[in-house]
């Protein structure tokens, strides 16, 4: 509505043909805008799901369950899992995830 105004203000207010060159140039810019901000959006790839659970640090709370960012997942590994330490995870198995202990740099 408030847009509409701006249009019919510039058109009636302004002498003939600044009117339309301000409608046409706000337009032009308003086009521009969304473009750029779209492409802006779309810059970097959203990832979520199974995906986004790859390489996060997970604590351990059972021998069998891990809490990966707040929510309590079913884990297994080819070590021990001992509840209290972290662990990272490398791979999903349905709804099981696999996990293994996180390199440490030698020193």
């Amino acid at each position: 509505m408030l847009l509409l105004g701006a249009i019919v203000l510039a058109i009636f207010v302004l002498p003939f043909p600044w009117g339309i060159v301000a409608v046409v140039a706000g337009g032009l810019i308003d086009i521009a805008e969304s473009v750029v901000v779209l492409k802006w959006s779309h810059r970097r790839r959203v990832v979520t799901g199974v995906e986004a659970l790859f390489g996060q640090t997970a604590l351990v709370t059972s021998p069998t369950q891990v809490r990966v960012a707040g929510e309590l997942w079913e884990a297994r590994s080819a070590d021990a899992l001992v509840a209290g330490e972290e662990v990272q995870v490398t791979g999903v198995d349905g709804l099981t995830l696999r996990v293994s202990r996180p390199s440490r740099a030698p020193r």
